[in-house]
């Protein structure tokens, strides 16, 4: 039994290369955006 996982874990691994290799790497979600303060108090002064 464990053989087979081993066997079918390799074939996953080849399909995904393959895949890429055809396709292009997997898209990555973007990264989130993190708000910055801003000092509205220095805005109005100038």
């Amino acid at each position: 039994m464990d053989y087979i996982e081993k066997v079918l874990e390799k074939l996953k691994e080849l399909a995904r290369k393959l895949i890429e290799s055809l396709l292009g790497p997997e898209a990555e979600p973007e990264p989130e955006l993190i708000p910055i303060p801003v000092n509205e108090r220095s805005r109005r002064r100038q």
